[in-house]
């Protein structure tokens, strides 16, 4: 049950129990008064039959009874015992009050019926039911108007902060000013949990940006005195050694520009196969290219005319062979994005795949020509990438090898720029796998739905 509708509960509970406290309070106290003035009554009329009993001897017009047959039993035995009394009793004839005491051995009584204060009670019992039901129906669209508003804030505010974990650091609430209004208090404090974070976020942000430019210009000559250093072992590891780090600060660079959304993508219609064929080579790693359904999946790989499938190992070397297949020409399937951008990602999974899985590793092109997948046979991705997604500096478990944890990062980025998803799991029967899914080419107006040009005007000398 949503808090909505537990607040319009509480309300009606606590509506119908006042109802029901006010009508109790209100019976009881109309039934006393009402048995209070009956037993005045019936005490007043009693002295005075009584003493008419004393000097005349008898009861005829006093509206008193001797040993009436109706008395009630306790009436009955407090009197035998010489005392006098009254007691509301309902018999045959209704309700009514009694009062009665000794006269010469008998019992003088008198009988005060109350069936008419009793109806009277009654119909004011239904007349309080009634009142309450109106006041419940009164109050309780008002209860339901107001929890509906609170709930809207409350959905307000959890949206906004699902919006800011999301990644949306500009979000806000912005709820207005209200005293003493624990929503309100609530929607500020998060307001400048997101301002907060946002600031600290900007500030490693810029921080990163900062230390790459700073490293930029010494390491470009560092670059340059290996270049210059005689051939030998020593030169060679300290050429790789700043080769690593050249990458490590491009890395760096790129990731502070994705961060600050300053990335903007060429998307046009190009061919996927002769884009994914660069990706490869540009690595310098062995990949299977393959065009169909990732194996393990229980679906065939697509063929070609000859029955043969399209599924090539490619290095960095290009096999042409290979390449002069339609689905590897300019002029093969086409998808909406930036081609350089594409490239970039397939490269980092690719390279991923090699540095922190097994071979063999393979490319895939779904059946539906936009859903690319790089598959290795290693361990798999670690669960804390599954669960939260790639993280900088963390390549997971030490059995999927060693790097900076940037290359996921990049790719993630890299998509979300071009307008693609990229999702991370495991296959079943093991290693890693990264599915991309790029967008559908947006949809093209007809040549009809074009504006006419306009008629060409008169041309004055």
């Amino acid at each position: 049950m949503t808090l909505r509708w537990r607040i319009v509960a509480l309300v009606a509970a606590a509506t119908c129990a006042a109802a029901a406290a006010v009508g109790v309070l209100v019976h009881h106290a109309s039934r006393d008064r009402e048995l209070s003035q009956a037993r005045d009554g019936a005490r007043t009329t009693l002295e005075r039959a009584a003493l008419g009993y004393a000097r005349t001897g008898g009861v005829q017009g006093s509206g008193a009874v001797l040993d009436a047959p109706g008395l009630p039993g306790g009436l009955q035995r407090l009197v035998a015992k010489g005392h006098q009394g009254t007691e509301f009793a309902t018999g045959p004839d209704g309700p009514a009050m009694w009062a009665a005491r000794p006269a010469d051995g008998q019992v003088l009584s008198v009988r005060v019926d109350m069936s008419t204060a009793m109806r009277n009670i009654s119909a004011l019992d239904t007349n309080i039911i009634l009142a309450g039901l109106m006041t419940t129906a009164v109050v309780l669209p008002l209860g339901v108007l107001t929890a509906e508003r609170m709930s809207r804030r409350l959905r307000l505010a959890a949206a906004t902060a699902r919006r800011i974990a999301a990644g949306d650091l500009d979000a806000r609430i912005s709820p207005a000013a209200r005293p003493h209004d624990e929503i309100a208090e609530i929607s500020g404090a998060v307001d400048s949990m997101a301002a907060a974070l946002q600031e600290r976020l900007l500030d490693e942000q810029r921080f990163t940006a900062d230390v790459a430019h700073e490293l930029r210009t010494p390491l470009m000559g560092l670059v340059t005195a290996a270049e210059l250093l005689p051939p030998g072992e020593a030169a060679g590891y300290v050429r790789d050694r700043v080769r690593v780090l050249s990458t490590l600060v491009e890395e760096l660079l790129e990731i502070s520009r994705l961060d600050a959304g300053a990335e903007e993508a060429d998307l046009s219609p190009c061919p996927l196969g002769p884009v994914l064929d660069e990706a490869i080579a540009g690595t310098g790693l062995s990949a299977r290219l393959r065009t169909g359904t990732a194996e393990g999946t229980g679906q065939r790989d697509a063929t070609d005319d000859t029955g043969q499938r399209d599924a090539t190992d490619r290095t960095g070397q290009r096999d042409s062979a290979e390449d002069t297949g339609p689905w590897h020409s300019a002029d093969g399937p086409k998808v909406w994005t930036d081609p350089r951008r594409l490239t970039r990602i397939v490269a980092n999974l690719v390279v991923n795949a090699h540095r922190h899985g097994r071979e063999p590793v393979e490319v895939t092109v779904a059946a539906d020509g936009r859903t690319v997948t790089v598959r290795d046979h290693g361990t798999g991705y670690p669960d804390d990438l599954l669960e939260k997604g790639p993280q900088r500096f963390r390549t997971g478990v030490r059995e999927r090898g060693r790097g900076h944890g940037l290359g996921l990062t990049i790719a993630v980025g890299q998509a979300q720029v071009i307008g693609a998803t990229l999702e991370f799991g495991n296959a079943p029967d093991g290693g890693a796998v990264a599915t991309l899914r790029l967008p559908e080419e947006p949809e093209r107006p007809e040549l009809s739905d074009l504006p006419e040009p306009p008629e060409p005007g008169p041309i004055h000398g």
